[in-house]
This record gives C-alpha cells, structure tokens and sequence, in this order.
C-alpha cells in the first residue's frame, strides 16, 4: 500500500465508525463486515472479497494506537482527508497551476527543500510491519489425476469415455464455513482474519506467510460442522463425459484445462490430467502416426508378383475393416515394407498417417506329392544359383557385403 493510496482511503468510512470510535468498536465493527464480505461465504463473489481486503486494511491502522495516530496526523495535514494527489501536467481549479504535493509540503513545513523521510518514514516503514492488511488471496484448485483404458481403434479414431470423479466442493451442510449450521466462525485474533501474517527473515528483511493458527482462511471455528469436521470442504463424486481424441497413444497424459478441483476465494480451478492405456491389437501395431501390419504371401506372389487385399482401419470398426489392393512387385523379398498413404492414425490437422505393410513369405507345413515333384524340378533348375554364397564370402573375409 502506497502512501498515496494511505492518505486517499478514509478507513473510518470503510469501517462505519466515528473518528472518535473507541478500539472496542472498532473491533467490532471489523468482526461484523469480516463475518458479511468474507471469501469463504462468497465464492466468488469479487466485490464482497474487495470489501472484505478494505475491511481488513482499514482495522489494521486503527487497532494500532500508534499507526492510528499518524494516519489521523496526516490527513489531518492535508484537509482532513478531502487531500487529492495532484495530477501532472493539469491545470488547477479557476485557471491556476496546480501545485506540486512537495510544494504543498513546503508551505506546510515553513519553505525549504520538501523531506518526507520525517513525515512517512515512521508510517511507511511501519506499515507492512506486524500482521498483514491483506486477506487471504484466490487459491486455484488442485489438480486432478485420472486413468482410462480405451481400445486400439478408439486410440485411432478418438472416442468418448466415462469417468467418475472425486473432488472436493464446499461443504453442503455448512455451505463452506466450516462450522455447525446455526453457528459462525469467528476472526482469528492472531492475524485479524487477514489470513497471513509477516515473520522475520532477519538483518531488517520480512516474509508473509500463511497464519498457523487459521491456515490461511481469516477464520476459526469453534464448533465444526460435524460432516466436513471444519474443513469447509466435502468429497464429491460427479460423472465427466471425456474426449479422447484421436491418435492418442499409449501412455500419453490428456490435460483438460478447469476440470479438476474447484478454487477457493475466487481463484481458477484446477486441471485434470487424464492417463490413457491402449489396450493392443490383434492384427495392427502402430508406429507414430504409422499404422503397421504384417501379411502373409505365398511363395509364388512372392516370386512371380500379383496384388493381394490387405485390411485398415480407416473409419471402420475392428469387425467390419476396410481393406486396400496392394500390388506385389516380381521378386519381392520376405520382410520387405510397403506404404499405403493415408491409411494410418488420425492426426491433429485432420490428415491421416500411413500404412506400413510387410509381406512375410508363408512356407506350407504339408504339401502334395506333385508339388514336392514341382519343387524338386524348380531346385533342379535354379541348381546354379546358391543364396548362401556371399555369406560364406562376408564371414572369410569379414567385410560387409
């Protein structure tokens, strides 16, 4: 709190009472708005948290004898509190020039060089000093975490799941106060019902730190609300409908932003974080954005070429899947990959990944005999070529081929 704002601020008006009020009718006119503007009976509620900071300012000068004193002093100074801060630049009532606050203080003090070291130095370097003015500040919700297991093809086409939540709400018996319905909480005495109070760091340095008496909520309660045992908070199960999008993976975390527990004093709600398992898939893997497949073909395909269907699964169920024409090249190898455009995980941009394909030559567990005598005569006349060769060459001579 600047000066300025000290001098500008009638804290008897804030408070209701009479610059002669004695300190018992301070206090209580303190108790009385804190109890009305407080946070906690106002979620929310921005203009009562704005009172209730006012209110806790204003009882923080008066209840000290000697910060009283010299706030009186100072405005007593400077009109009685009808003293404004001039505005630079501007001109004064009735065509003049407005006068500078050190001009003022020169006229006050007699002339000479304006030193407000001997006017505010006691009262600025007192307030700040001791309890805090400030009430307890918006807190945001905590964040919550939350795991599903989804099937593959719903990690690809994204889908939407059900899940129950516990978080903590206000209290419904006593609508967040914390205590027994009937009954109210009193300030805490020891920071005010300011929340926070000041602690020394030592060498002339302070730190603020939430009030170990009241933990923060400016209030105590001396007979707890028997459901929430003073907390002001209750557990709560409620049912969120979560989309997953599409060509999520494995593991990965979804954070929806506001989704987990709720603020408190007007502050944000926190996230929540939901884990998804993918649950594999009996015929498809998947690769980044790449969808991956292994298909069988016979040794001829293989050898001779041709074009064999192979399933995806773009927009369809597992049951009823898509298939594509994939065309076999002559002398395709065993292992080798193929790349169907377009037929892979959906991604961000609304494009889609592709699919791998690799063919494995399938070998028969039991043949004919005519086709034991067709292979016999296909070794006779392949006799010459020996696929081993350069092996037996890498291994003598131990290059690379």
């Amino acid at each position: 709190m600047s000066t300025k704002d000290w001098l500008e601020k009638d804290y008897y008006k804030i408070l209701g009472v009479a610059k002669d009020a004695k300190p018992a009718d301070i206090k209580k006119a303190f108790r009385k708005l804190a109890r009305e503007n407080h946070p906690d009976q106002h979620p929310g509620d921005a203009e009562a948290e704005k009172r209730f900071k006012e209110a806790s300012e204003a009882h923080s000068v008066l209840s000290d004898p000697e910060q009283r004193q010299e706030y009186d002093d100072a405005r007593r100074m400077f009109g009685g509190g009808g003293f404004r801060f001039p505005r630079g630049g501007g001109g004064a009532p009735g065509g003049g020039t407005s006068a500078g606050f050190e001009d003022l203080f020169r006229n006050a003090t007699g002339g000479g060089a304006a030193d407000f070291s001997d006017l505010f130095g006691g009262l600025a370097g007192r307030f700040g000093q001791g309890r805090t003015s400030r009430g307890p500040g918006p807190r945001r919700g905590t964040d919550i975490e939350g795991e599903v297991t989804i099937d593959f093809v719903d990690a690809v086409e994204g889908t939407t799941v059900s899940m129950q939540m516990v978080s903590e709400n206000a209290c419904e018996a006593c609508h967040g106060t914390g205590a027994r319905a009937g009954t109210v909480p009193r300030v805490c005495p020891t920071c005010e019902g300011a929340g926070m109070v000041s602690a020394s760091a030592g060498g002339g340095f302070s730190f603020t730190e939430p009030c170990p008496d009241c933990r923060g909520r400016g209030l105590i309660v001396d007979d707890p609300c028997p459901v929430c045992h003073g907390s002001g908070r209750a557990k709560s199960t409620k049912t969120m409908h979560v989309r997953i999008p599409a060509g999520v993976s494995d593991g990965q975390k979804i954070r929806l932003k506001g989704k987990g527990g709720p603020g408190e004093n007007g502050g944000a709600a926190g996230d929540l974080y939901v884990l998804v398992n993918v649950l594999p898939h009996a015929v498809f893997g998947r690769k980044g954005d790449n969808m991956t497949i292994t298909v069988p073909v016979t040794f001829v395909e293989a050898s001779l070429g041709g074009e064999i269907d192979v399933p995806t699964l773009s927009g369809t169920s597992a049951v009823n899947s898509d298939r594509v024409r994939l065309k076999i090249p002559a002398g395709t190898p065993n292992g080798r990959t193929f790349r169907v455009r377009g037929k892979g995980v959906a991604k961000k941009d609304g494009t889609r990944g592709d699919l791998l394909v690799t063919v494995e030559v399938a070998v028969p567990s039991a043949i004919t005999d005519e086709a034991k005598e067709a292979l016999a005569a296909y070794g006779r006349l392949t006799d010459s070529a020996d696929p081993r060769a350069a092996i037996f060459a890498d291994a003598r001579s131990g290059r690379r081929g």
